[in-house]
């Protein structure tokens, strides 16, 4: 087993735990079980393939399994939470409240955001990773991209689609 093709792998592996889990200690707790499992799974993994997808695929499986898991937790209505907290006047939290608006997205949509934005993988790539089709990697992404400047821009009217038009 080659651990140096696995390491370089981790600091894109943490940034996609970080933001899907919005906690680092989780984050960090993701990453060590999708290496150990990585490790386990070793003979399971095709050389030649794509080494990046199969480890975000067990990442991404860790982190369904673990959501399944979980206890559950009390619903906490974030609308009106929202409305209790206040930004600091400077404005200098924009990359809070891009983390918090991310949390607020579906996790379907979130992770195909990530992937494809954050971590720069080809919409393939994503399906894999993700177990979808192409096609539903394209409309959670679109849907994920509208949600998240509709919480970003609270005060923007929402964006008009484009008028369909008939082709001949």
């Amino acid at each position: 087993m080659d651990l140096h093709r696995i390491v370089d792998h981790v600091p894109a592996l943490r940034r996609y735990a970080r933001v899907l889990t919005g906690n680092a200690w989780a984050a960090d707790d993701l990453v060590q079980d999708t290496l150990e499992r990585a490790c386990r799974k070793w003979l399971l993994w095709r050389s030649g393939s794509n080494l990046r997808a199969w480890l975000f695929t067990l990442m991404h499986h860790l982190y369904l399994n673990q959501r399944r898991s979980a206890l559950p937790l009390q619903a906490v209505d974030i609308e009106t939470l929202h409305d209790g907290l206040q930004a600091p006047p400077d404005g200098k939290d924009d990359t809070l409240d891009l983390e918090r608006c991310l949390q607020r997205l579906p996790a379907e949509q979130r992770a195909v955001l990530l992937l494809v934005t954050l971590e720069d993988m080809a919409y393939a790539d994503a399906a894999r990773v993700l177990q979808i089709p192409v096609g539903t990697v394209m409309s959670r992404l679109s849907r994920a991209r509208t949600r998240l400047r509709e919480l970003m821009e609270p005060g923007q009217a929402p964006a008009q689609p484009p008028a369909l038009r008939r082709l001949k």
